[in-house]
Order: C-alpha cells, then sequence, then structure tokens
C-alpha cells in the first residue's frame, strides 16, 4: 500500500523536479548576467555558485511564499496528484520554450498563471491576494528597478569628473573588487531561493498533505515544505548547467555590456527588492523582469533610449514574457478539462 503511493507520488515530484531544471536556466540570467556581461566570471563557474545560494535561499527564506503559492491562489485541498502534476508540467513546458528560444521568463508568473486555470474552471479561485497584492506587485516592483538604475546611471554616466576618477579597466583587473560582484550575484541567485523554488515546492506541499491526510497545521507543513525543498532546490543547478549558457549570452552580451561597478548594482538593487517581496508578504514575482528592468535602466543611461530599444534583444525579451505565462494558463486549463472529462480528477 505505502509502495504504491509513493510510486504514484513520484509522477508529481518528477515534475516539480523537471520544472526546477527549467527555472534554473531561466534564473541563471538574471542572476549572473550582470557578472557575465561584464567579463567578471567564467561561465563554468556559474552552475556551481548559482545551485548552491539557490538552496540556502530556499531554506532560510522562502516559507512566505511557499504558503502563498500553496495556499493563497487556490485552495490548499484542491491540490490533488493529478492537478498538482497538471499545473507543474504547464509551467515547465511553457518555460522550456522560453529557455530554448533563449529569453529568461518569470516562473512565478507561468506559475500563477497555471494555478488560475484550474481555479477559473472549478470556480475556486482565491483572488484577493491575486488582485490586490501580486499582480500590482508585478508592475511596481520592475518599475522601481528600472528608476533607481536609471537615477544611479544618468548621475554616474553624465557626471563626468566621477567617470574620471574611476577607472573602470583598472576596477575589472582587481580582484577583491571582481569578488564583491561575484557575492552581488550570489546575493541574487540567494534571492531567487527565497522566491522561486517556492513555484514547485508549493504545490508539491500541499499535494503531499492531501494525499498522505496529514494534519495540515504548521509543524507539518513546515516539514513537508523543507523536505520538498531539498529536492526541489537542487535541480536549479542542473538547469543552469544546461540551459545557462545560452541565457546568461542573451540578457549580459545582447542587451549592453557592463562594468563592474553597473554589474554589482544592477545585482544589489534587483537582489533587494525580491527578497523585499519574499520575507514581507511572501509575494511570488518575477526577479528576471526586475533585472532585465534594472539592465535597461542602466543601458539607457549609458547608450540612450533607442539603442537599447531598437538595437538589443529588447523585443524579443518583451514578446516572450508576454506570451509564456499564457501558454502557462492555456496548456493548465485544457489538461484540467481532458483530465475532469476522463475523471482523473474525481
Amino acid at each position: 500500500m505505502i509502495s504504491a503511493m509513493l510510486s504514484i507520488l513520484l509522477i508529481p515530484f518528477l515534475a516539480a523536479m523537471f520544472l526546477a531544471i527549467n527555472m534554473g536556466g531561466s534564473g541563471t540570467s538574471p542572476s549572473f548576467s550582470a557578472a557575465y556581461g561584464a567579463n567578471i566570471i567564467r561561465k563554468d563557474l556559474i552552475p556551481g555558485l548559482f545551485g548552491l545560494f539557490v538552496f540556502c535561499g530556499a531554506i532560510f527564506a522562502g516559507k512566505k511564499v511557499v504558503l502563498t503559492i500553496s495556499k493563497d491562489v487556490l485552495p490548499g485541498e484542491a491540490m490533488t496528484l493529478v492537478l498538482t502534476t497538471i499545473i507543474l508540467l504547464s509551467v515547465s513546458i511553457s518555460l522550456l520554450i522560453a529557455n530554448l528560444l533563449g529569453v529568461t521568463q518569470s516562473t512565478s508568473q507561468s506559475t500563477v498563471f497555471a494555478l488560475i486555470g484550474p481555479g477559473f474552471y472549478f470556480n475556486i479561485l482565491k483572488g484577493e491576494k491575486l488582485l490586490f497584492e501580486i499582480i500590482p506587485i508585478w508592475f511596481i516592483l520592475p518599475i522601481i528597478a528600472f528608476c533607481i538604475t536609471l537615477f544611479l546611471g544618468r548621475f554616474l554616466y553624465v557626471n563626468k569628473k566621477l567617470l574620471n576618477f574611476i577607472n573602470f579597466k583598472q576596477i575589472s583587473q582587481n580582484r577583491f573588487l571582481k569578488g564583491v560582484v561575484i557575492l552581488a550575484a550570489c546575493y541574487v541567485a540567494f534571492a531567487i531561493g527565497s522566491n522561486n523554488v517556492a513555484n514547485a515546492a508549493g504545490p508539491i506541499a500541499s499535494m503531499v498533505l492531501k494525499e498522505l491526510s496529514i494534519s495540515g497545521n504548521e509543524s507539518s507543513f513546515l516539514l513537508i515544505m523543507i523536505l520538498s525543498t531539498l529536492l526541489v532546490a537542487p535541480c536549479f543547478g542542473i538547469g543552469s548547467s544546461i540551459f545557462g549558457d545560452k541565457l546568461v549570452q542573451t540578457t549580459g552580451k545582447e542587451i549592453i555590456e557592463f562594468g563592474p561597478l553597473g554589474a554589482t548594482l544592477i545585482s544589489v538593487v534587483t537582489a533587494s527588492l525580491l527578497l523585499l517581496a519574499s520575507v514581507t508578504r511572501g509575494i511570488p514575482t518575477s526577479l528576471v523582469q526586475l533585472n532585465t528592468g534594472a539592465i535597461i535602466g542602466l543601458g539607457i543611461a549609458k547608450i540612450g533610449w533607442k539603442e537599447i530599444v531598437v538595437g538589443t534583444a529588447f523585443k524579443k525579451i518583451l514578446a516572450i514574457w508576454i506570451i509564456a505565462p499564457f501558454i502557462a494558463f492555456i496548456l493548465s486549463i485544457v489538461l484540467t478539462v481532458i483530465a475532469d472529462y476522463v475523471g482523473l480528477l474525481q
């Protein structure tokens, strides 16, 4: 009996691991593209550092986001084995498409849209936090990141005395300052762990509580959440190894090349905003969009609006941002309808 149950539970766990691999590919870019674009770190060192700090962020700062994903969009009792698998696969496929196109995508937005599909179909969507916290923050935080780096970038690039004082070539050759930039990239990976691991661990935690009829008290949920995180988080490093190369090339090199100062600025601004959303309100949000907003803000300060919007990968990135979450939504609702029709959800 126990063996049969574990065999059945293996399916959604494999789907969660597949999602984590895709998230690892997508998340590599916002964490290390700035450092890579500034020619500070070798590509072969990125997956190991990324995976380690994602794991730490998930364990130490990811609890509130897991609670949001598992309970605040759909009721926890709705997360059956089949529905959990559908949601995780829908997100995975949408992210896989974006990864193969070499464009970073918001795992959080794709996950929330995948949850919305079954919520609409069964009329069980919990819309209060979604409408009044999650969606507004999706728009507000990238704008804040853009404004901060645009303001600071213009101060740096317009202030010729400061630029003359700072020798960017010498900074890039300074081991201590290189280390600071790499630590900033690791800080971003930690922030990703605090937020994005929940996209896979949250549905899994709710499903395990339901399928094994475990009491939903805080201590039980915390234990299941930690076990789910221990399984899911290491897969981010695997995804970074598979997809990270192309994605850091797109964001780090195709948009604009930065000096070490710019790379550090981008990393600290985006990670701080994401951690703020994670530890205060548990909002699943997009570090990809925070990071790219910050990169565009600094790029505009350096070379201008026209060169960024017309002459870079900006249009391609924007298009995939819009398309991928809706792919997750359509897949989840279509698969839910099919599963309900053949009786798998009863």
